[in-house]
This record gives C-alpha cells, structure tokens and sequence, in this order.
C-alpha cells in the first residue's frame, strides 16, 4: 500500500479518477496488484466473459485501461506498415474509435520479430503510444490527434534483429523511453506536450528487450533500467546516471518491479544457448539502492540461483516475491531472506508478469489457462481457468512463413500459436490480450445488473 501511494503522488496524473479504475502503462506502473477487488477467480468461455473482441492487426503489447476505456496497439500489413491504436468500450467491448498511421521504419512482418511490443501509457490528457520503428503518437481520449514523432529519424534506424520491445514510463509531463539496440543506445525523455526531446543520455551498445521502471527513493524516483549486464539508475529530470551495478548477466527481458523504497527485484536467465549461465545464477534476488551524503550505494540485499525467469518479471505480493520460468514452473520466495517457501509447477508458462488480486495470485498461461493461486507460503491452487478450448482457438493473425525455410516455417508454427502477451486490471474487470483478440473478465454481481 505505501509504495502504491508513493508512485501515484510521484507520478501525479492531474486526475481524481481512483487508482483502482486506472491502469495506466505495463505492469500497472509497477504496483502489479489491486488489494481491493471483485475479479472473479473462475471463468470459462461460456462463464464470466463479459466480451471478447478482434484487434486489427497483431500486437504484443500490453492493454491500458482509463475509466470506461480500454486501449490497445497493433501493427497491421506484410512490412508492419500500418501502426494502430484502438480504444474499447471497457463494459461492452464496443470499438469507440481507431486511429491509423504509416510507420516511418517498416520492416518485414515476421513471428521472430516484435510486432507492436511496447506497450502504452495514458494519463488524464491522452494515450501515448511507442512503436518498435521509433515512431510515437499522442492521442485524447476520444481518439483526435495531438503529434507524432519519429525517434528513427532523430536517433537512426534500430538494428536488432528481433526488434525493439521496451515499454516507456512517464511522469506528468515527459515519457522516458529505453532504446538497447545493437546500434546506438540511449534513455532519452520525451515531452508529452508537442513530442520534443527533453534529454538523450548515450548507453553502451546491446541487445536487450527489458523495460524501464519507476523505482521511489523517499521523496525522489529514478528511473532503473535492467538490461543485458547492468542495473543503472537515472534522474528523470535530467537523464543523469546516478548510480550503475555491473555484477550481474541474463538481464534482457524482464522489467525491475519496485518492492519498497529503493528496492527492486531483478530477473536474469541464462538464455536458450546458456550464455550467462553462471554469472544468471547470481542475479536474480532483491537489489537494494542506499543513499550515503552524496553517493549511491548499489548492492543485492539477498539473491537465490533456484529461479530462472524467461518473458514474466519477478513480482511481489504479501511479502513473498513470484517467478516463473520457462516451462511454468513457479518459485514462491519469502521478501525478507529470499528463502524458497514453494516450487511447484502450473500447466502453462507464462509471458505476462503474475498479478496480486485480493487473497491471490493470478498467473496467465501463455496458452490461455490462468492459473490462481492463494498467496502466501503455501501452494494452493483456487483455479485454473480457460479463456479458449483447443477445439476453438481465437483468431491468431500472424505473417505467412511461406517464403521461409523448412526448419523456419516449422519454428513459425509454434509462434503462431495465439499467446496471452500482457493483462490489465481495474476493480471489476480483467482484459488479457492476445496478437489479435482482446477478452474481459467481469465481476458477475456487474454482469447480473446489466
């Protein structure tokens, strides 16, 4: 509760709608969890789907939620030339407006390359979304258009093969947005107001798809970015390093979810081929940032070589902190000492980071089945839910591999599989999103009223 109250003074979004009815960018800016809540823990698709809509296109991105709205991106057509941002109707899933532009970077639509992966943020005045080709847009609610800006051509055209995935944070009146590419690197604010740059600070080239994180500091909050070999914190003000840890490998996917002030937990695994392997052991855990006069002292206050995350970041909830590898196994550690309390195994892994809900944790299986678990240090299943059958998968639109190789089209073949990438959550309501289908869970006292 303290440290959702700290990031929402800290980012200060000039509204007085309730936290609980925003989410408002990836992983719900950090808090991952909504303590009060009437998301039903069962659901099938004939129980408690309230709607299930098509998204133009395909999508990695997570959904946001403002009020009575829900907003997703998409990237449409054989070079991603079309870039997408849809809003919904948050209580029928009615479409209330798309908006459609070029994009300025278009590049082969391909599975092994990110397809409309950042997610947005919103606040009280609008919707800003960043696209992998480095193009931006700012929308108002109702879908009219404010800027659209091009990072490719301030900044150069990405070079990582697989494609940029970093999603940006904000405070009230910049965008901060990680670009870790093999070419030129940077974290560089962006005004909201007209899409100018603010600041642009050069990092060390690499390959990385991890997302920047709020973090508080008392009265302060830095910006924490862990990617590819390093854990940095910078000034969103300015863009100046404040502190940077270099003692850690295989930190190039999940994002830093603060736990506390100064505190995070940091997500590393060794990769498919093993590389990092030995030095991955050694980073997942808690990381601790103290402030002594003048300087920062960075450090790991505990670390355990057990978990091995892959897509979902490290959370934590009630004082025990949640990863999830590959395969779909879950390590349920205690916060203080980073002791296992559980491993155990669900049905599916999971790309979307798990999410508090009330007395639970829900776990979002890539293939459809969310897994809800009761928190705490005992393994204990509530529900396994389905959000499709295997007889009637939703409709997954994604690139032809006919010019591919044979080994290549069989490879596109397990990518093509729809896959829940990244949910939202509000009191009532719990959307998931897949490329190309978005689905809403409804609380059923809401369903039997209307």
């Amino acid at each position: 509760m303290r440290l959702n109250i700290v990031l929402t003074l800290l980012l200060w979004f000039s509204s007085a709608l309730p936290a609980q009815d925003r989410w408002p960018g990836f992983l719900g800016v950090g808090a991952s969890s909504i303590s009060a809540s009437s998301i039903p823990t069962e659901w099938a698709p004939d129980k408690n789907l309230a709607w299930q809509v098509a998204i133009p296109g395909y999508g990695q991105s997570s959904p946001v939620i403002w009020g009575e709205r829900v907003f997703v991106t998409s990237v449409e057509g054989e070079n991603k030339e079309i870039l997408h941002v849809v809003c919904y109707s948050l209580r029928t899933g009615k479409l209330l407006w798309k908006h459609s532009q070029s994009s300025t970077f278009p590049e082969k639509n391909s599975v092994y390359i990110s397809r409309a992966a950042p997610t947005p943020v919103i606040d009280a005045d609008g919707i800003y979304a960043y696209f992998e080709s480095g193009d931006i847009v700012s929308l108002t609610h109702t879908g009219q258009h404010n800027w659209s800006v091009s990072l490719k051509e301030r900044l150069g055209a990405p070079q990582n093969k697989f494609g940029l995935a970093a999603s940006p944070v904000q405070l009230k009146d910049r965008l901060m947005i990680l670009i870790d590419d093999e070419g030129p690197s940077c974290l560089t604010a962006i005004s909201k107001a007209d899409g100018k740059t603010l600041w642009k600070t050069n990092r060390k080239s690499r390959v990385s798809w991890s997302s920047p994180m709020l973090v508080p500091f008392d009265d302060s909050v830095q910006v924490v970015c862990s990617s590819a070999g390093s854990l940095d914190g910078y000034d969103p003000q300015s863009g100046k390093l404040l502190w940077s840890f270099n003692k850690v490998g295989g930190n190039d996917k999940t994002t830093p979810l603060p736990v506390g002030q100064g505190a995070f937990l940091v997500g590393a695994s060794p990769g498919r081929s093993g590389e990092n392997n030995d030095l991955a052991k050694k980073s997942n855990g808690l990381f601790v940032v103290k402030q002594s006069g003048e300087e920062w002292i960075p450090q790991y206050g505990w670390t355990n070589p057990g978990p091995v995350p892959s897509w979902a970041s490290p959370m934590m909830y009630r004082g025990y902190a949640y990863w999830v590898n590959r395969v779909g196994v879950v390590y349920c550690l205690d916060i203080n000492n980073g002791q296992v309390a559980y491993t155990e195994r669900l049905k599916q892994s999971c790309w979307a980071t798990p999410v508090g809900v009330g007395d639970d944790v829900y776990f979002f299986g890539k293939d459809g089945i969310t897994t809800v678990l009761k928190s705490g240090a005992t393994f204990e299943v509530v529900a396994e839910n389905r959000l499709w059958t295997d007889d009637a998968p939703p409709v997954n639109q994604v690139p032809s591999a006919e010019e591919e190789s044979e080994d290549r089209r069989r490879s596109a073949a397990l990518f093509s599989r729809p896959t829940v990438y990244g949910v939202a959550l509000v009191k009532d309501y719990l959307v998931l999103r897949t490329g190309s289908q978005l689905f809403c869970i409804q609380s059923p006292h809401l369903a039997s009223i209307e």
